[in-house]
């Protein structure tokens, strides 16, 4: 079992690019653009096919994808800022408008332009999506540090049992 934390490794979109994406009706990535691929750490070909949330970091709260998703399917722009998760488990966060795409006066499928969002404010969305998941009592973010001991055996232990080390944590938690 090779156990990685990358999660806190961030990449920045630059400044001067746009990520651009299509989906169809049921959010099923159709369309990749290079800097898609490249800021994702996925390839075109990985993104297309694939459900656009398999870039869902689990800071994102529900209900901005629940405020998304009504909007979208109201025939509005939704704007907001994400947190996107890596293929290799890092992030990066993202300004993006999302909207319906219309042919012939029919909604075919959705669109979404994404760009640069500054420090300031991705410090500031952190902050109010980690209240948002405190109030909505979904999963809580806790990074602490833990001797070099300790961990080494909760890694051991979790490897016995063949299962993630976060895992194993929750389960010895659970049986307090």
């Amino acid at each position: 079992m090779d156990i990685t934390y990358d999660m806190f490794i961030e990449t920045e979109v630059p400044k001067d690019e746009l990520i651009i994406s299509r989906t169809d009706l049921k959010g099923i990535i159709t369309y990749a653009n290079e800097t898609f691929a490249k800021i994702s750490g996925y390839t075109p070909d990985e993104l297309i096919g694939k459900p656009h949330s398999i870039l869902r970091h689990p800071d994102m709260p529900k209900r901005v994808f629940t405020d998304l998703w009504e909007t979208i399917k109201n025939g509005k722009i939704w704007r907001g800022y994400v947190k996107n998760l890596r293929k290799d488990k890092g992030y990066y966060w993202v300004y993006a408008e999302v909207s319906g795409v219309y042919k012939d006066g029919k909604l075919v499928e959705y669109k979404s332009m994404r760009s640069f969002v500054p420090k300031e404010k991705r410090i500031q969305m952190q902050k109010i999506y980690d209240e948002m998941r405190l109030e909505d009592k979904e999963k809580i973010r806790e990074v602490s540090y833990i001797s070099y001991d300790v961990y080494y055996k909760m890694v051991s232990k979790a490897k016995e049992e063949n299962i993630e080390p976060t895992k194993w944590l929750e389960n010895l938690i659970k049986n307090l």
